[in-house]
């Protein structure tokens, strides 16, 4: 086992030490496509600096990835996503960030718990009709 450094953020400290990353260490690290990572700049979730034509994340832009890919794997939209990154930068506490994901966690917990109630009714039905054929 190497100690070796993440390749999202190798010699691509700025002046002041802070961490930069590459799209394509970040595609790397996150498994998602340049693309999404354009896409999620147009939407105006991502801020990347530009050096030439090459975009270069920070370390915030990074943890801002992390939040949208989280809230979109629990189904989450863009708007909801947005609006609780957004937040962030509200009070420097983050309590309002953490009141506003808590109560989304929350709904979409519900949410989840009905569809999955109908999912077992609907595999149920399923199982009854096949019991039925001969």
């Amino acid at each position: 086992m190497t100690n070796a450094p993440s390749l999202s953020a190798v010699d691509l400290s700025d002046d002041r030490g802070e961490a930069r990353y590459t799209m394509a260490a970040l595609c790397q690290e996150f498994g998602v496509t340049p693309r999404a990572l354009r896409f999620y700049e147009d939407e105006g979730l991502l801020a990347p600096e530009r050096e030439g034509l090459a975009r270069i994340y920070s370390r915030r832009d990074r943890g801002r990835l992390i939040w949208i890919l989280r809230g979109k794997r629990v189904g989450f939209s863009l708007a909801e996503i947005r609006e609780l990154i957004d937040l962030y930068d509200v009070d420097p506490d983050h309590a309002e960030q953490r009141r506003a994901t808590e109560a989304k966690c929350r709904e979409r917990i519900a949410l989840l718990e009905r569809q999955k109630v109908e999912i077992d009714a609907a595999i149920a039905e399923l199982q009854a009709f096949l019991d039925q054929l001969p």
